[in-house]
């Protein structure tokens, strides 16, 4: 192993679609008699198969306008030849060719982030809380949207009750997301998070088809703890990271007002 790597894989959704409902990873149920394809557990299936558990994780996909080609972006500890390696050694041949080790490349990381350094981000998460109580008809210890659990706690879930004290989704969700950057002093985010879509999503989780939210944020941060800045692009951000959520892909910091 060695320092954190950016790999990029190019694969094809329909193949992906393909192959995931071959292996049964598309299922049928009695609530469910379509099936549920859920991207982000045939990815997650996709990489244990070709690199092993956790070779490659947070990961995120990358689809190109149309549908007919996608990149696959994910962290790894490992390099370029070492993964390429692992899936010739292990990988299925419909999975190596699905995952084509030849077109795989990778970058390292920067390992010298410094504090008050800003830098851009576009992160796709899905913003959920446990409750603490049943709620609404909902369970203890059901995972719901932030939005949604903070309009049940406050507004008896009227929206509108959210809204108009100025709540918007965008200012839940970005206020989640400082919370995860600020909880162990990592970065704060300067001026708030774009939300740049929002949609929900069914995600399959031990057989079943839950519904959930799945939002692409984007903005700037400052790094206040650059070891920790480091280790939080590998763990990712929020829950579902081995699912294709929490991957933290870096851009250019927006400018800068004039003035500051």
């Amino acid at each position: 192993m060695s320092g954190l790597h950016m790999v990029h894989i190019p694969l094809a959704p329909h193949d992906l679609a393909r192959i995931a409902g071959q292996r049964g990873w598309t299922r049928a149920t009695a609530r469910d008699p379509v099936g549920t394809f859920d991207e982000g557990v045939a990815l997650h299936h996709l990489s244990v198969e070709a690199f092993g558990p956790g070779a490659l994780k947070p990961f995120r996909l990358m689809v190109a306008p149309g549908g007919r080609s996608a990149a696959l972006y994910g962290y790894s500890h490992h390099t370029a030849d070492a993964l390429r390696g692992t899936a010739h050694a292990i990988a299925p041949p419909e999975i190596a060719d699905l995952m084509s080790p030849e077109g795989l490349r990778a970058k390292p990381m920067p390992q010298n982030w410094t504090a008050g350094q800003r830098v851009g981000f576009d992160l796709r998460v899905r913003p959920v809380r446990r409750l603490k109580k049943a709620v609404g008809g909902r369970r203890p210890g059901a995972e719901i949207d932030v939005f949604v659990h903070e309009a049940l706690s406050r507004f008896d879930a009227d929206e509108n009750g959210m809204l108009t004290s100025g709540r918007s989704r965008a200012a839940v969700y970005g206020d989640w997301l400082a919370e995860r950057l600020a909880g162990d002093g990592i970065a704060r985010l300067e001026g708030p998070a774009e939300l740049v879509s929002f949609a929900r999503e069914r995600a399959v989780r031990k057989g079943r088809a839950v519904e959930g939210p799945a939002a692409v944020l984007r903005g700037t941060l400052v790094i206040e703890r650059p070891a920790a800045f480091a280790d939080l692009l590998h763990r990712g951000i929020g829950r579902h990271t081995a699912y294709g959520y929490g991957m933290v892909l870096l851009r250019a910091p927006q400018e800068q007002p004039i003035g500051e």
